[in-house]
């Protein structure tokens, strides 16, 4: 097996600057609701989603489960587990989907189209699928990766520019 090459741009995030970052979602969500019930998609979607309700006090967590990365590749995006009748008859009225990025928007149209009503929140966001979002907290360049908390560990880190260890 050959190891996996790195993207060339990548955006590490700390468990502090996620959590910071979260909770500024929230602040900014804050007068968009009220939200009767979050859905989170899921993995990524699942850290910020508990941030959000915590901080609007929304007790209605549904997870819509959704695979679309290998790694550090985009894939075939395959549903795995779908959201609750009584959140489908919502039609997405009161109904707040979070996630941690939206990247191509692939996830974000499938989801969409599930509750095409609801408000779709994420953390970061990437260009080609910023528009299929109702609000976000930073935007990233297409072709940067983002390290998120669970994915990493503590490393040392060389510097950007030089050779001297």
């Amino acid at each position: 097996m050959s190891p996996r090459k790195l993207p060339d741009k990548t955006f590490p995030v700390s468990w502090d600057q996620f959590h910071r970052d979260a909770r500024a979602l929230a602040w900014r969500l804050n007068g968009t609701g009220p939200f009767q019930a979050i859905v989170a998609v899921t993995r990524g979607g699942l850290v910020p989603a508990a941030i959000v309700a915590r901080e609007l006090d929304v007790r209605l967590i549904e997870t819509v489960c959704v695979a679309s990365y290998d790694h550090t590749r985009q894939g075939d995006l395959r549903i795995l587990k779908g959201v609750a009748d009584g959140i489908i008859r919502m039609n997405g009225n009161g109904v707040l989907i979070v996630d941690d990025l939206v990247d191509t928007g692939a996830t974000a149209k499938v989801v969409r189209d599930l509750l095409p009503k609801a408000h779709f929140a994420t953390v970061y966001a990437k260009p080609m699928g910023r528009p299929l979002v109702d609000t976000f907290i930073t935007e990233v360049s297409q072709d940067t990766w983002i390290f998120f908390p669970w994915d990493t560990g503590l490393a040392f880190q060389p510097p950007i520019r030089g050779d001297d260890m």
